[in-house]
C-alpha cells in the first residue's frame, strides 16, 4: 500500500473522485429545488415574451403618424390586450408587458405625450421605440438549462419562466458524520476534566447541508474496536465521514474498524498539511468511507480540499475546484516539503486582493478558522515569499 501513502492534493482528490458517481434522479416541485442539480436539460416550450410587447408605459401607434394628435381607441395592459387593428391616425393606450396591437410599430413614452380628452398628441417617434420584440429572451426549442446546472434562485427563475413547475435533479447524498476518541464530548453535558467539546461534527455537518448532502451526526464513540466498527456498519449513508482516529497511533481505530468491514483503501495518507493522515476508501458494501484526523482545522481544511468536491460529484455537478490569486501582506519563510493550507485574513485595496495569513496556523485552534477568510496554498518545498507575491487562495464562504 506504500504507492497510497502522502499522495498529492490533485492526486489524493482525483483518487477519491473515481470512486464516486451522481445519484439516480428525483422530480421535485421547482420551489424545492434550490442548491439541488439538474439531472435533466431544460428547454423553452415557447417564445419569451410570446408576442411583441411594450417596454414603457405610454402610447402604441404607427411612426408614420408621428407628430400629430391622434384619436385614443382602446388599452393594452399586461394580460389584456388590444384585439382590435391599429388604423392611421389612432392610438392605444398601453402599460409596461402589454401586448403591442397589430398594426402599431412604435411606443411614445406617456411623459412625452400630452392627452386630451379622446386625443393624444405625440412628437416624432422611430419604429421599433421601446418595443420588446416576440422572443426577445429566447425562444421555443432554445435549450435553456443543461444536466448538471445546480439550481439558484435566478436559474428557477427562467425554469419557471419556461412554464416548468416540476424539474428532476439529482438525489441529495446522504452523510453520516461519526466522530471518535475518549477526550469528545458533546454539549451541554459536562466534560470531564481531560475532554473537551466536539467542534468539528457540528460544523461538518453544517458544511454538508451547505454544499447540498443530508448530513446525519451520530453520536460519538468511545476508543474500542467493536463500538467503531459497530458505528460504521450501521450507518445508513452514501457517505461516511469519521472525524479523528484516521492517524496510525494506539487508540486511533478507524482504519482497522473499515478494514473489518472489507476496506478497499484508494488514499492511504495525503501530502498535506494540515490534514496528513487523511485517507479515503470503500467499504464492502460499497459505502464511501472519508477519514478526516481529529484536529479541528486539520478537518475542516480537508473539508474543503475533499468532501465539498464529493458532495459536488455525488449530485452530478462537475467537481471543479479553482483557486484564486492575492498578494501577501507579510513575507512568508520557504515552505516544507508537504503542501500548506495556512488559514488567513483577506483585505481589498485598489481592487487587489491582498493576503495576511495567521501567524498561529496550529491545527487545534477553532478561533483562527473562525476568523479567515480564505486558505492560503503553499506547495511543497515552496521558496520564501516576500510582501506584494502573489499567492493562491481558496476563498471561505461567508454568510
Amino acid at each position: 500500500m506504500t504507492d497510497l501513502k502522502l499522495l498529492s492534493v490533485e492526486d489524493a482528490r482525483a483518487r477519491m473522485l473515481a470512486e464516486v458517481s451522481a445519484l439516480p434522479a428525483e422530480t421535485v416541485l421547482l420551489g424545492d429545488a434550490i442548491g439541488r442539480v439538474l439531472a435533466e436539460d431544460v428547454a423553452a416550450i415557447r417564445d419569451q415574451p410570446p408576442f411583441t410587447a411594450s417596454a414603457m408605459d405610454g402610447w402604441a401607434l404607427r411612426s408614420a403618424d408621428a407628430p400629430g394628435a391622434l384619436v385614443i381607441v382602446g388599452e393594452s395592459a399586461a394580460g389584456h390586450g388590444y384585439e382590435g387593428v391599429l388604423g392611421a391616425g389612432q392610438a392605444v393606450r398601453i402599460f409596461t408587458g402589454a401586448a403591442l396591437p397589430a398594426g402599431a410599430d412604435t411606443i411614445v413614452i406617456q411623459e412625452d405625450a400630452d392627452r386630451q380628452g379622446d386625443h393624444v398628441t405625440v412628437p416624432a417617434s422611430e419604429a421599433g421605440a421601446y418595443i420588446r420584440p416576440a422572443g426577445g429572451d429566447f425562444r421555443a426549442g432554445q435549450p435553456l438549462l443543461a444536466q448538471g446546472t445546480r439550481i439558484d434562485p435566478w436559474r428557477l427563475s427562467l425554469a419557471a419562466s419556461a412554464g416548468r413547475s416540476e424539474i428532476s435533479v439529482h438525489a441529495r447524498p446522504r452523510v453520516a458524520i461519526v466522530s471518535t476518541g475518549e477526550e469528545i464530548v458533546e454539549a451541554p453535558a459536562a466534560p470531564g476534566p481531560y475532554q473537551i467539546y466536539d467542534s468539528s461534527a457540528p460544523a461538518l455537518a453544517a458544511m454538508v447541508e451547505g454544499w447540498g448532502g443530508l448530513a446525519a451526526k451520530l453520536k460519538p464513540v468511545r476508543d474500542e474496536l467493536d463500538a467503531v466498527i459497530e458505528a460504521l456498519r450501521t450507518a445508513e449513508a452514501d457517505l461516511i465521514v469519521t472525524v479523528g482516529g484516521a492517524s496510525v497511533g494506539d487508540h486511533d481505530l478507524v482504519r482497522a474498524a473499515a478494514e473489518a468491514l472489507g476496506l478497499s483503501l484508494k488514499v492511504g495518507s495525503v501530502s498535506v498539511r494540515p490534514g496528513k493522515p487523511t485517507f479515503f476508501g470503500v467499504l464492502g458494501d460499497g459505502r464511501r468511507l472519508l477519514g478526516l484526523p481529529g484536529n479541528p482545522a486539520s478537518a475542516f481544511v480537508c473539508a474543503e480540499l475533499f468532501l465539498k468536491p464529493l458532495l459536488t460529484k455525488f449530485q452530478g455537478a462537475a467537481s471543479t475546484f479553482s483557486l484564486a490569486s492575492a498578494r501577501l501582506i507579510k513575507p512568508l519563510p520557504a515552505n516544507g516539503p508537504r503542501e500548506h493550507w495556512m488559514r488567513a485574513k483577506l483585505t481589498y485595496e485598489g481592487g487587489a486582493i491582498l493576503a495576511e495569513p495567521y501567524r498561529d496556523q496550529d491545527s487545534s485552534l477553532v478561533s483562527v478558522f473562525a476568523a479567515a477568510d480564505a486558505l492560503v496554498r503553499r506547495p511543497g518545498g515552496a521558496p520564501a515569499q516576500a510582501p506584494g507575491d502573489l499567492v493562491d487562495i481558496l476563498p471561505l464562504a461567508r454568510a
